[in-house]
């Protein structure tokens, strides 16, 4: 999903909307479609009627092999981890009840990690993805319907989970305790560690590509085509789009995340067990527990939501202009 075709839009904005790779959950999808007054799929489909777009013109996944849109998820993350590591490192300390630093050298811990991490994820998300919705399509010339882009797109996230929870276990605890990528890995590869806090990753990978993904190009049009006057330009709609977006994806995704992170961040289990018994434990403290440092993940997710959804419709003609023509 990445930019709204509009007449006065150049070609690369016609051929990437709707990219490919919606992850997302029904439920919220629904209401968020509800909430907005979003034009219901007759209406959109006469929209790219009205614009002569074909629906095979719509989509950057299926237009891309499995490599290359591995390339252009790899790249869109790291650019994201590199900006925006300061961000992660407070909320997971926040979330773990550890003091805040302004120190360059502890903000950036375990960036490796965490570049590889969101790099491999987002590349997972694109390929799997497309892959998935070019079986879904079968050779048609069509746009993919809700449902299927809702559960290609969920597969695409748990699958990338598998990747994810592990370098991100990494990364929190080198947070944690300092240390070289090398020794932090021989702790944790073990069957005991290696997948410690999976689950909270696999729900949140879920709803965020949702907001990363889904809803900024869903709102983008939108805007453009209830207030035209005012928002004539992609440019225009991205800010309040990136907005909603981030603000969706983080406070639903929120109580999985710091389950999960507080559970990378003891993997001596000294003081957080289970899944369960470390959300009974976090409950303890209330439920604002939960949302411990939901304000640096939030703006995180903004301008994270920001860059990738302007990233997205950059990074691939860039890379394939051949595959745009």
């Amino acid at each position: 999903n990445l930019l709204a075709p509009h007449a006065s839009n150049s070609h690369h904005t016609k051929v990437l909307y709707e990219s490919g790779i919606s992850l997302t959950s029904s439920t919220i999808v629904g209401t968020a479609i509800d909430a907005l007054g979003i034009p219901n799929t007759d209406q959109t489909d006469n929209y790219y009627r009205n614009h002569r777009i074909r629906p095979s013109q719509l989509t950057m996944s299926t237009k891309l092999n499995e490599l290359q849109n591995a390339t252009v998820g790899m790249t869109v993350g790291v650019i994201e981890v590199l900006c925006l590591q300061p961000f992660n490192y407070c909320k997971n300390a926040l979330q773990q009840g550890q003091p805040l630093t302004l120190d360059p050298r502890k903000l950036y811990r375990g960036v490796g990690a965490n570049a590889v991490n969101m790099g491999s994820c987002t590349m997972i998300q694109f390929a799997v993805g497309g892959s998935l919705k070019k079986a879904v399509l079968g050779g048609e010339d069509r746009r993919l319907k809700t449902y299927e882009e809702m559960g290609t797109g969920i597969a695409a996230g748990v699958v990338s989970a598998f990747v994810g929870s592990p370098l991100e276990l990494v990364m929190i605890q080198q947070q944690r305790k300092g240390g070289n990528a090398l020794d932090t890995i021989k702790t944790i590869a073990t069957p005991n560690h290696i997948l410690r806090g999976w689950v909270g990753a696999a729900v949140r990978e879920g709803l965020w590509t949702c907001g990363y993904l889904s809803i900024p190009p869903i709102v983008r049009r939108n805007l453009r085509e209830m207030y035209p006057e005012k928002f004539d330009s992609d440019a225009k709609a991205r800010v309040p789009a990136a907005l909603l977006g981030g603000l969706f994806a983080c406070y639903l995704t929120q109580p999985f995340d710091t389950v999960k992170t507080c559970m990378q961040g003891d993997i001596e289990r000294a003081k957080f067990g289970t899944f369960s018994q470390t959300a009974k434990k976090i409950a303890e403290d209330g439920f604002t527990a939960f949302y411990r440092g939901a304000t640096f993940r939030y703006g995180r997710m903004v301008c994270a939501v920001f860059m990738m959804d302007t990233l997205q419709g950059m990074v691939g003609p860039m890379l394939y202009p051949e595959a745009f023509k």
